[in-house]
């Protein structure tokens, strides 16, 4: 089976368990998640912080992303410019909304432009060493790669479900792992926590 395949797999697994889960259970778990972010995630004055709209039965991190602009984040949303790229534009409370790719919402091309320093990253599995498996574009690879070679290291702290850990997540030499998986039961600090 070739890594694509592979990685296919986990995702259809681990998405049919996500969804398997009822509205009301992710509900709760997504406002645990919420209260052991912000109680765990540190959070200087005016950091930038990309966080992201659920899409389908995707955990709902903003009621986290609220928490965090009240300690002081200033909160940016991903919006997919292209089949290759992600831009992160600021998400200011009153702003309209408009589609933003992948069947969500954000704020539109008027919106200011912005680099994250934090980075809460969806996953669709993700294994005990911080590799994931997004939705099969690579878009948030890409995205932190880009913010690398610019200088940027952005704090990552991937998000998900516990029925989303995998044994191991198959990974190419690109993929990047993340060194903290917030889920309901807590956060974690991943066996893997050098900058790849």
């Amino acid at each position: 089976m070739t890594l694509q395949a592979a990685k296919a797999a986990l995702r259809c697994q681990t998405l049919e368990a996500r969804d398997r889960l009822s509205l009301e259970w992710r509900v709760e778990a997504s406002l645990t998640i919420e209260r052991i972010g912000a109680e765990r995630i540190d959070i200087a004055d005016g950091e930038i912080v990309s966080g992201f709209f659920p899409i389908r039965s995707e955990v709902d991190i903003r009621p986290l992303m609220s928490s965090l602009q009240k300690k002081g984040a200033r909160l940016c949303l991903p919006v997919v410019m292209d089949r290759t790229r992600l831009e992160f534009r600021e998400l200011v409370r009153g702003d309209d909304l408009v589609e933003t790719g992948f069947g969500t919402v954000g704020p539109g091309p008027q919106a200011t432009v912005l680099e994250p320093q934090l980075m809460l990253v969806p996953l669709a599995a993700f294994d005990s060493t911080g590799h994931r498996i997004g939705y099969g574009a690579g878009y948030y690879d890409r995205a932190i790669a880009r913010l690398r070679e610019a200088g940027h290291l952005p704090r990552l702290i991937g998000v998900a479900f516990d029925v989303q850990e995998v044994e191991n997540v198959p990974h190419d030499s690109h993929d990047i792992a993340m060194p903290a998986v917030l889920t309901e039961s807590g956060l974690r600090q991943m066996t893997r926590t050098t900058v790849q």
